[in-house]
């Protein structure tokens, strides 16, 4: 017996059909695979099934019966719970406030807050979710903030599960405890829906795949064993894709960006230990490291958004200090690793986005005032050559997909042709088709001769992009190794461990 079905589904919007007749088929007890690039309407599907938006046309059945779900609160009602992508918790609340708002067990007129804790704590022991149900969320890492998440729906008696992009912004361990929960689950009965474009996930977690490409299903319910990456790749993009890119290098010049015994306090800990690294012109350097471990505060540094404690940091041999805007004007390219809070201003339109940071260049402007037809134009031309899928420049940033904005950030910084490119998580929440068009570009950059610094969570990305790779850990730099003479095991054992080295 199938959990869900969804039949014949339409979704229409003034300017493009988002789902054009789908059907959808989750069965009791499975996990199922939603595979399909940016914006080929798989989040617009499954926020149909939970009620935050209507279809046009088509019926949906839960258990076998017609239902029609108006609202999410509908859809809890059905058993359906939905777990986003970007997380709806309250930081400064607990665990447990966090799961029982407005479904507070009652003793009278006042919350059970014992009743609470204690059928949380059962769940937790239950799914092996290994959370304390009284921390703060803002004190949790992301993947257990994502398991609070999902235990919100639980609690509230989701029987299916939607899963959208649950890995984009979890490190591989975190992945790996995601997997066990979600086959914890499904031994329980539950049914599971995972939102995604990563194929060797996929592959690991799926009992079944349904691709969507350009709102339309074109494979339904393929079983797992039945396709390989490389097929899945086809069936996203309609074409062969490039999974594995090639790093040869042969032409690696002088040493052109210095970072030179870079410290920084916070909160009079130090995060960054005596930081030196040099990249070539000509040179990826890749920084291996488990999330958390100084890589956020070593790029706010090298981008001029957090002045450093001591150390230098050098352009051929010429010392660059001052703020963010001074980076971007002695060309180091930003690619943010989060790109709602740095990269974007979601209340602004995708060419305004477009040429954020570099609005007061001459090109830009006309009079001393912003030139209107030349950033059309402009963005346009950016539109088209990084395929991100939009009606026009005009519409908000907000109103594009996931990866559809990160194609906006990479656009941004790719077309300014930096000297140095400091290149942050820059495939998180991109396509397989995205993924290698950015990788390609990344290589293009590095043969014209510019300086790349890679830091990504995924360590396959690292291998093959990086021709030398660091390994940060607790804040200092504990290796640096040619690319080709390291091997996973071996990056996997630097990334856990490192002797400290404090800061003067």
């Amino acid at each position: 017996m199938n959990s869900v079905e969804m039949i014949d589904i339409v979704k229409q919007y003034p300017l493009v059909r988002a789902v054009d007749h789908v059907s959808f088929s989750l069965g009791q007890g499975e996990i199922h695979s939603l595979l399909g690039e940016n914006g080929a309407g798989k989040s617009t599907l499954m926020k149909i099934l939970y009620g935050m938006t209507q279809p046009d046309e088509g019926q949906i059945r839960v258990k076998g019966q017609p239902v029609r779900i108006r609202s999410p609160k509908d859809a809890i009602a059905l058993g359906i719970g939905m777990v986003h992508q970007h997380f709806m918790l309250s930081p400064v609340m607990s665990v447990t406030e966090n799961i029982i708002v407005n479904h507070e067990p009652k003793k009278g007129w006042v919350i059970d807050e014992k009743r609470a804790q204690q059928e949380i704590q059962t769940l937790i022991d239950r799914f092996h979710f290994n959370i304390d149900t009284r921390a703060r969320v803002q004190t949790l890492s992301v993947g257990e903030q994502q398991r609070v998440e999902i235990l919100k729906a639980i609690y509230r008696g989701a029987d299916t599960l939607i899963l959208d992009e649950p890995t984009a912004v979890l490190t591989p361990q975190e992945v790996e405890e995601l997997f066990t929960i979600m086959r914890g689950l499904k031994q329980d009965g539950k049914s599971i829906i995972i939102i995604t474009h990563k194929l060797k996930e996929t592959l690991a977690i799926a009992d079944r795949i349904s691709v969507l490409r350009d709102g339309k299903m074109v494979q339904s319910g393929l079983p797992l064993g039945n396709a390989t990456t490389q097929d899945l790749a086809r069936m996203m993009v309609g074409r062969d894709v490039e999974l594995n890119v090639r790093r040869e290098n042969r032409h690696r010049g002088e040493d052109y960006f210095e970072i030179r015994d870079v410290c920084l306090k916070e909160r009079g800990v130090d995060v960054l230990k005596q930081i030196s690294l040099t990249i070539r012109k000509g040179e990826i350097l890749g920084i291996a490291g488990i999330e958390g471990n100084g890589q956020t505060e070593l790029i706010e540094v090298l981008t001029g958004l957090r002045p450093m404690d001591s150390g230098e940091i050098a352009i051929g041999h010429q010392p660059v200090t001052g703020s963010a805007h001074t980076f971007l004007k002695r060309k180091i390219g930003h690619i943010p690793e989060d790109r709602l809070s740095r990269g974007l201003v979601s209340e602004m339109s995708i060419q305004d986005n477009l040429i954020l940071g570099y609005h007061d260049e001459p090109r830009f402007l006309k009079k001393g005032f912003l030139d209107k037809k030349n950033i059309r134009q402009y963005a346009q031309e950016a539109i088209e050559e990084y395929m991100i899928k939009t009606p026009n420049g005009n519409e908000l940033v907000s109103s594009l997909s996931g990866g559809n904005q990160q194609k906006v950030v990479i656009a941004r910084v790719f077309k300014q042709n930096p000297e140095v490119l400091i290149a942050a998580q820059p495939t998180r929440g991109v396509d397989v088709g995205a993924m290698e068009y950015i990788h390609r570009q990344l290589l293009r950059l590095r043969d014209e001769g510019k300086a790349i610094l890679l830091i990504s969570a995924d360590l396959d990305e690292v291998r093959s992009l990086s021709d030398r790779i660091a390994v940060i850990y607790d804040g200092r730099i504990v290796s640096v190794q040619d690319a080709d003479k390291t091997d996973e095991l071996t990056l996997g054992l630097l990334m856990t461990g490192g002797k400290e080295e404090a800061c003067a």
